[in-house]
Order: structure tokens, then C-alpha cells, then sequence
């Protein structure tokens, strides 16, 4: 792990195991999760993937100066962790949001749209092929996260015809809907009496969107 700068607090993680796959979190910061056989192979993954997320920071207005890691919460993965996604709600994704921390969810949210569509925009149209031939080329890959996007739209309590990947208007107008609700302040309940509270709604979407923008990244041949 990094070594600590005096005078500067290390990031918050939050870790969550299985039996063959572990996530570990920046728990105050959306969408930087990274995945590994291991807790300890997470945790590098994590540090691994910081360079990267500083562009979503960097879009988001935010700064970003990681000194260091520090897991304040383990908690049992279970079939979705296996299945490769964060998807243990854990007490810090439970907790109050503030007004000014509200509108930072929402600004980091939208920086790893932003990221993703960046990317997508500028990867060729096929990419490098899995030692299997398996993968999704870019047209797939923006297809998938709207779709999910859209399923991740409805857990938040929003009812929007699923836009098509080519109807920008439509998207758009969704992806501001989901904004929306995740710049409101809240005591940290789920959102639209569902499972969701915000800050994990939050993660959960900027962390599936970063998450293919850098696997189009690391399936491009330079």
C-alpha cells in the first residue's frame, strides 16, 4: 500500500469477500471499486486503478490527492460479488447525506458518465479479443451500461421508456432524472422504499460505467 503523507487522511475502503472474489471500495468516492481473487489482490487493484479515477475527479471539480488506505468496513460477499459486482450494502453506503455531499454524489456520478463516453467515443470498432475470443466490442459495451443504467433508473424509483444507445435526447433525459435524485439530501434510507439508499445507488452506477470505460481501455490495441 502507498505510504501515508504526514498530515493527510488516508482513504476510507470498504471490502467485501467471497469464497473466490473480493471488492474492495473507496468508500467516499463513486465508482472507484476494483475486484480480485483476494482481499489483498482488491486492495492492490484498488491503488492500481487510482491514476485512472483522478480523471474522473478531475472532471468532477474534485481533488484528489490518495495518501494511503485504510479498510474501515469488512463485510460477507455473496453470488453477485462471485458474479464480479459490488453488491454488498454496507453501513457506510447507509449513511445521511448532507446537502453539499449530495451534489458531490451527483457530480462524481456524472464524471463517470462523462469518462465513459469519452472513451467509447474514441475506441476503435472492434477490440482485442479474450484468449477464448469472448468479449463485447464497443457498440455492445454502450448498449449494456444504458440498459443497465436504465435498470438502475427504475431501483431508484424513476419509470422511463428504455432509451435506444443512439437516441442521445433520451439518454440524456434519463441520466438527468437519476442525477436528480441522487443531488437530494437523505437520511440514508433506500431509495423509493426499494434496497437502494443513495450513496450505494451512487457507487453502484459510477463503478459499472468506469468499469467498462477501462475494460474498452485495457481490449484496445495501441
Amino acid at each position: 500500500m502507498a505510504t501515508k503523507r504526514k498530515g493527510a487522511a488516508a482513504i476510507a475502503v470498504s471490502v467485501e469477500a467471497a469464497s473466490k472474489k473480493a471488492f474492495a471500495r473507496a468508500v467516499d468516492w463513486p465508482g472507484w471499486a476494483r475486484s480480485g481473487k483476494t482481499e489483498e489482490l482488491a486492495l492492490a487493484a484498488l491503488e492500481a486503478a487510482a491514476e485512472r479515477y483522478a480523471l474522473v475527479a478531475e472532471e468532477a471539480g474534485e481533488t484528489f490527492a490518495p495518501n494511503g488506505y485504510d479498510v474501515v468496513e469488512e463485510t460477507e460477499g455473496g453470488s453477485g460479488t462471485e458474479f464480479g459486482v459490488p453488491s454488498t450494502i454496507t453501513s457506510s453506503d447507509s449513511r445521511s447525506v448532507t446537502v453539499p455531499e449530495a451534489e458531490r454524489l451527483g457530480c462524481l456520478v456524472a464524471a463517470a458518465w462523462t469518462v465513459f463516453d469519452r472513451i467509447a467515443l474514441y475506441a476503435p470498432a472492434e477490440l482485442r479479443k479474450g484468449p477464448r475470443g469472448g468479449g463485447r466490442d464497443p457498440d455492445k459495451i454502450v448498449a449494456h451500461v444504458i440498459e443497465s443504467d436504465w435498470y438502475y433508473a427504475r431501483e431508484m424509483g424513476i419509470r422511463e421508456k428504455q432509451p435506444n444507445p443512439a437516441d442521445r435526447d433520451a439518454i440524456k433525459a434519463m441520466r438527468e432524472a437519476m442525477l436528480e435524485i441522487l443531488r437530494r439530501p437523505s437520511d440514508g434510507s433506500p431509495l423509493a422504499g426499494r434496497k437502494w439508499p443513495p450513496r450505494y445507488a451512487a457507487a453502484r452506477i459510477a463503478w459499472h460505467a468506469l468499469d467498462h470505460a477501462w475494460e474498452i481501455e485495457d481490449r484496445t490495441d495501441r
